[in-house]
C-alpha cells in the first residue's frame, strides 16, 4: 500500500464497553483538510468506567487487540494515536481575560496575551487544562468578535471557556495505551472531535446539540456560533437500557445486549403489538415466546428518561428553543431502531443520526455508522494538526497556514 508515513494518523475510542481504533493517512491540505481511511479495529473491554480507567491490564487488552486489528487491515503501524477524552471527571468554567492594547490596532500578540490571562486560574488539585476555547473578544465594550486582531481599540476582553480534566485519570489512560508500545499523542474532548465527523458548518453556526449515546455514560455537547458552549455527562445510558430487559424479561445480561440489538425498538409506535420474538430458554425453563412490544416498552420507557435528561439539562443551561439545528445522535445507542423518533418527541426538535462523513474517504463502509463518529473525529483532528505543521518555508506555512493554525487553536 503506498502511503505516506508522515501523514499517517490514528484516533482510539475507548469506550466502557468496547474500544475502537481507526488508522487513517491524512489527505488534502490545511484548507481543506481529511483522512483516507485505512483500517479499523474494535474489541471487547470492561477496563473503563465512566471515562476513567479501572483496570490498567484490561484496557490495555483492549487497546491492544483493536489497534493490532486496524492495522492488520491497514498494512501498517502507527507509533502514536490520538485519545478521546469525555466523562464525569471533566469539568467546564468560562472565565475572562482583559488585557491592554499595546499598539495603534491589535496585534495577534495582544490576544494571545489576553488568552494567557484568561487561562491562569486555579483549576483545582489534580486537575489540568484540556482545551482552552474563545467564546468571543471585547474591544472596548463592544462585544461579538470572533478575532480581533487589525481592529482598533484599547482595551481587549476575552471571555474563555475552559476544559479541565483530571491528571491521574490521564495518567492512568497514557500508561494503558503506552504498554501497547504506542504513544499518546493527543487528548480531545470527545464531543468535539465527534463534531469534526459528523456535523456541518452550518449546524455549528445555527446552534445544535451532540448527544453521545453512550454505554455507561449519555455525553451532550451544544454548538452554536461555531464553538462548544456547553457539555455534560449524564451517568444513564445503555447499560441501563440493558438492566431493566435483564429485570423485564428475566434473561441474563449477555442475552438482554443481545435481544436488544437484534429485536430493540426505542420507540412502541413502530412495533407490530401482534409480533413475537423468542426469549432465551434458563435453567428449568423452556423455549419462552414474548410480545416485541414489551421488550420495545421497556427500552422506550428508560430511553424516554435519558432524554428527559438531556432537556432537562438543555433547559438549565438555557438552550431550549435556541437550537434552530436541532440534536445529532451519536454512539452505540443511535443505532437503535426508533431512537431518532423518540428523541425528536422528547426534546421537540429537529433530530438525525450522526454518522461520521465529513471530509471522508477511504474505506467509507468501514465506519458508516453513529457508534464511529468518535474515532474517526479523532484522526480527523490529528490530520488538521498533521497538515498545518507542513509546509515549504516559514513564510509560506505562515502565509498559508496562519489561520488554519489559529482556527485549530480557537476551536480546541
Amino acid at each position: 500500500m503506498n502511503v505516506k508515513r508522515d501523514r499517517l494518523v490514528a484516533g482510539l475510542d475507548l469506550g466502557s464497553t468496547k474500544t475502537c481504533a481507526v488508522i487513517a493517512e491524512a489527505v488534502g491540505d490545511a484548507r481543506l483538510p481529511g483522512v483516507k481511511i485505512l483500517g479499523v479495529g474494535v474489541s471487547r473491554t470492561s477496563g473503563i468506567r465512566r471515562g476513567m480507567v479501572r483496570d490498567i491490564e484490561e484496557t490495555m487488552h483492549g487497546v491492544g487487540q483493536a489497534l493490532r486489528d486496524a492495522e492488520r487491515m491497514a498494512g501498517v503501524e502507527v507509533p502514536a494515536l490520538c485519545c478521546g477524552v469525555a466523562g464525569e471527571h471533566v469539568r467546564t468554567r468560562t472565565e475572562e481575560g482583559l488585557a491592554s492594547v499595546s499598539g495603534d490596532e491589535i496585534a495577534r500578540a495582544d490576544v494571545q496575551r489576553v488568552d494567557e490571562v484568561a487561562k491562569a486560574v486555579s483549576l483545582g488539585p489534580d486537575r489540568e487544562l484540556l482545551h482552552h476555547i474563545p467564546q468571543e473578544y471585547r474591544v472596548d465594550g463592544q462585544g461579538g468578535i470572533s478575532d480581533p486582531v487589525g481592529m482598533t481599540g484599547l482595551r481587549l476582553e476575552v471571555d474563555m471557556y475552559l476544559v479541565s480534566i483530571q491528571s491521574t485519570a490521564v495518567q492512568n489512560l497514557r500508561r494503558a495505551v503506552e504498554r501497547t508500545g504506542h504513544r499518546v499523542a493527543g487528548l480531545v474532548l470527545e464531543p468535539l472531535a465527534a463534531s469534526l465527523a459528523v456535523l456541518t458548518e452550518e449546524e455549528r453556526e445555527l446552534g445544535c446539540v451532540l448527544v453521545e449515546l453512550g454505554d455507561r455514560s449519555t455525553n451532550i455537547a451544544v454548538f452554536k456560533d461555531g464553538k462548544i458552549r456547553h457539555y455534560a455527562s449524564l451517568r444513564f445510558a445503555g447499560t441501563h437500557v440493558t438492566s431493566d430487559i435483564v429485570q423485564g424479561l428475566g434473561v441474563t445480561q449477555v442475552d438482554a445486549e443481545r435481544l436488544k440489538e437484534r429485536f430493540g425498538v426505542a420507540y412502541t409506535p413502530l412495533v407490530d403489538p401482534e409480533e413475537t420474538i423468542e426469549l432465551p430458554g434458563t435453567p428449568g425453563q423452556g423455549p419462552r415466546r414474548a410480545k416485541r412490544e414489551l421488550l420495545a416498552h421497556i427500552i422506550h420507557q428508560r430511553s424516554d428518561e435519558i432524554l428527559g435528561l438531556v432537556q432537562q439539562d438543555l433547559e438549565m443551561v438555557g438552550y431550549i428553543g435556541r437550537l434552530p439545528a436541532g440534536a445529532v445522535l451519536t454512539g452505540g445507542g443511535a443505532h437503535l431502531a426508533g431512537v431518532v423518533e423518540l428523541t425528536r418527541e422528547v426534546l421537540a426538535m429537529p433530530v438525525r443520526l450522526g454518522v461520521p462523513d465529513r471530509a471522508v474517504s477511504g474505506l467509507v463502509d468501514s465506519v458508516a455508522a453513529p457508534r464511529y463518529a468518535v474515532p474517526v473525529g479523532l484522526a480527523l483532528w490529528a490530520a488538521r494538526q498533521r497538515l498545518a505543521g507542513t509546509g515549504d518555508g516559514a513564510e509560506k506555512v505562515e502565509r498559508l497556514l496562519g489561520p488554519v493554525k489559529r482556527w485549530l487553536q480557537d476551536f480546541f
